[in-house]
């Protein structure tokens, strides 16, 4: 680990001291330890690249990939988005093909990714998104030919969103969704798609009827209503309803992110629209990123060097992108921008800092200074804590010190390189059973219980999200 490592000695309490730019106030020898970020891609909770293995047509983009091939190249790869119509998994009323997403998915969550899920009921390249017996059952919609609208004879079909049969219907369906997602911690995210041609919230390429955002208010409060627990996702075409501000409003007054599909459809200042319905949302929760079809916009020159997707992650604050394309052609192609994303996508906790006494006292206290910048773009809502793990030298864990007075949620966000740093210092009891001897010192950040949980950017590391910062002699308590 490439790190500024220094045994402070000589100083009273009432000394301060300036060495290498470290201010040093201490009343015992102190080890102080500047680590530095080492650049690596970190896979942490709540963040990360997002694959579209199904992208409303079942083939794009996962069917050429063999059964064994999980993307392990992929740097930061984090969730498997399964974006497929409702007539895939319920071909009949009350029986279900779940079976469409639980194959692709059982093959990343044993690689310890997440899924997430759009659900879409109107399709441009198939008739019945909406399953065939949902119109059969009454349900009113619209023949649609994609660019003119309703037609009498045309080749797709869009349900009245508004149908009251249709929303009986759905509403049977998301409850059985729900029985099977909400709470489950394999998945990441679920976005309200049961509005709008591909499950977007539009119409343009569909029956171009203009719905009132009391028509996605519907859809949102239906999926609210069946997943109380797990993160829901609007999208920002929500806006082109009628007062379409509303339902946006309505997401956050809930608890649902935003989400905006389709960035680098058009090139440069209309790579995208609306990063500033983003500002209410990301201060508390993740907000998700989705670009265009990446040959698509290539093939329009929109995409260029892709800076413009990154520039889109730095102004809506994001906490996941996508992987819109063939994978590994879209990696082959990206390689630079991929690294330079994942260097500031979601949160990025680095230790500035960290101070320890040199040598303590068996069943006596460890003062731990830390000080914590976070260089990513978002906040870490998982939050954590620092922790101090000392191991002996066969790797052992002799004691585990949380500092529960700080949580790195609280590490504010900036452009690159300007986030403020936050400090925090903790007296820690040590375990009465730590044995006089010379412990290797390990930082880590995690739950309040010393789990680590959350990667670093450090080398050093144990296999176990701990890193190696110095030592510590622990000397034998006093006599009394």
């Amino acid at each position: 680990m490439k790190a500024v490592n220094r045994l402070i000695t000589g100083l009273t309490f009432a000394t301060v001291a300036l060495c290498g730019g470290i201010l040093v106030a201490a009343e015992a020898r102190q080890v102080v330890v500047q680590p530095k970020d080492n650049g690596s891609t970190l896979e942490n909770p709540g963040m990360g690249w997002v694959f579209h293995y199904y992208d409303n047509i079942p083939g794009n983009y996962g069917s050429k990939l063999a059964p064994s091939d999980t993307l392990d190249d992929f740097p930061g790869l984090a969730v498997i988005y399964l974006r497929i119509p409702w007539s895939y998994l319920e071909p009949e009323e009350g029986r279900f093909a779940w079976s469409v997403l639980d194959t692709p998915a059982q093959r990343w969550i044993a690689k310890g990714k997440q899924i997430a899920l759009r659900i879409s009921c109107c399709e441009s390249w198939m008739r019945y998104a909406t399953p065939a017996w949902v119109e059969k059952a009454g349900a009113k919609g619209h023949n649609f030919r994609t660019g003119k609208g309703v037609v009498p004879d045309g080749p797709h079909w869009e349900p009245d969103y508004n149908d009251p049969v249709f929303l009986n219907k759905l509403d049977r369906f998301l409850a059985a969704l729900a029985a099977r997602y909400d709470g489950n911690p394999e998945v990441a995210f679920i976005d309200v798609g049961s509005f709008g041609v591909w499950g977007e919230g539009h119409t343009f390429a569909s029956s171009r009827i203009v719905y009132s955002a009391e028509t996605a208010i519907k859809h949102i409060d239906l999926h609210c209503k069946h997943f109380k627990r797990t993160l829901l996702a609007a999208n920002d075409d929500f806006t082109f309803c009628k007062d379409g501000q509303r339902a946006i409003d309505h997401a956050l007054k809930n608890g649902l992110t935003l989400r905006d599909d389709s960035i680098l459809v058009q090139a440069g200042r209309n790579a995208y629209f609306h990063a500033g319905l983003a500002q209410p949302f990301w201060p508390t929760r993740p907000v998700i990123l989705e670009s265009e079809h990446y040959g698509g916009s290539k093939a329009r020159g929109c995409w260029q060097d892709g800076s413009l997707y990154l520039k889109a992650m730095e102004e809506y604050h994001a906490s996941y992108v996508s992987i819109h394309w063939w994978p590994r052609e879209f990696l082959n192609e990206n390689k630079d921008l991929i690294a330079r994303m994942n260097r500031r996508l979601g949160y990025r906790l680095q230790l500035v800092e960290a101070a320890w006494p040199a040598s303590v006292s068996s069943g006596g206290t460890l003062r731990l200074k830390t000080t914590w910048r976070n260089a990513g773009v978002a906040p870490c809502y998982v939050g954590g804590h620092p922790a101090v793990t000392l191991k002996d030298g066969a790797g052992g864990i002799a004691a585990v010190l949380v500092d529960q007075g700080l949580d790195v949620r609280s590490l504010s966000v900036g452009p690159e390189g300007q986030a403020a740093a936050k400090s925090g210092t903790a007296d820690l009891r040590l375990p009465f059973q730590l044995k006089p001897g010379t412990y290797d010192v390990l930082i880590s950040v995690g739950t309040t219980t010393g789990t680590p949980r959350i990667a670093l950017p450090l080398d050093g590391g144990d296999g176990q999200r701990r890193y190696r910062l110095g030592k510590i002699e622990v000397t034998a308590a006093p006599q009394p």
